[in-house]
């Protein structure tokens, strides 16, 4: 089953915890175990898991990502977003997390993070989702 979510970003690059959109999901679709993937399906954005305890591991990970892959960079795509193109292959457009009695089982300091590159936009996240209980 698939589900979708909407992911509205106000930054041109940000890092939107959807932990808790992905677990509603799962809750209201009644999975209690399997595998549920994530597929971003746009060019200049991404998904990964990453620490979402302290926010400033997101701030560090842009940072970096800004300090690999410039912005400013004389690159040759005309539509002048290189950079989100490069960050989003990097990151990848997807990620798998294990379901068991209903629970993402997610590390303790880990969450799901929409990587946003080239916005602010409107974005969407597929979930496959193993079929109910």
């Amino acid at each position: 089953m698939i589900a979708t979510l909407e992911i509205a970003t106000s930054e041109h690059s940000v890092l939107v915890d959807i932990t808790d959109l992905v677990a509603d999901k799962v809750r209201e679709r009644g999975v209690q175990s399997g595998v549920c993937t994530l597929y971003v399906p746009h060019t200049t954005a991404a998904v990964t898991i990453n620490e979402g305890a302290d926010p400033t591991v997101a701030e560090d990970l842009l940072a970096g990502l800004e300090r690999l892959v410039p912005w400013n960079h004389p690159y040759r795509h005309r539509e002048g977003n290189s950079a989100a193109h490069i960050k989003a292959t990097l990151v990848g457009s997807s990620v798998q997390v294990p379901i068991d009695g209903g629970r993402l089982l997610l590390g303790t300091w880990q969450r799901i993070f929409f990587c946003e590159f080239d916005g602010p936009r409107t974005r969407k996240v597929r979930l496959h989702l193993p079929t109910g209980a």
